[in-house]
């Protein structure tokens, strides 16, 4: 029963060293990014007459929906239309 219980308090040690060390990592880790981000500069001057247009507004919206759509429909299917029987029946050309 003694040796049970060593055995018990041991094992939890090297789990409270293994967490502590992961802890130590994550938050070197997370400083070491955080120092090495620097701000990004800007392509294009910021434009205050196109900034708050409504259609700019719907881009925003529609803009995430378009690439999922076409990474998720149009790419594999247009894949699938460019070998062959496929590419012959809908008369694509090389």
């Amino acid at each position: 029963m003694q040796s049970n219980i060593g055995h018990r308090r041991a094992e939890g040690r090297r789990k409270s060293r293994r967490s502590g060390l992961t802890r130590l990592f994550a938050t070197t880790t997370a400083l070491a990014m955080l120092a090495a981000a620097s701000p990004a500069a800007a392509a294009e001057e910021y434009d205050e007459t196109y900034s708050g247009h409504p259609l700019r507004v719907v881009a925003y919206v529609l803009h995430p929906i378009g690439v999922i759509l076409d990474t998720l429909i149009f790419k594999p299917f247009h894949w699938i239309g460019s070998h062959e029987p496929i590419k012959t029946l809908v008369g694509q050309k090389d």
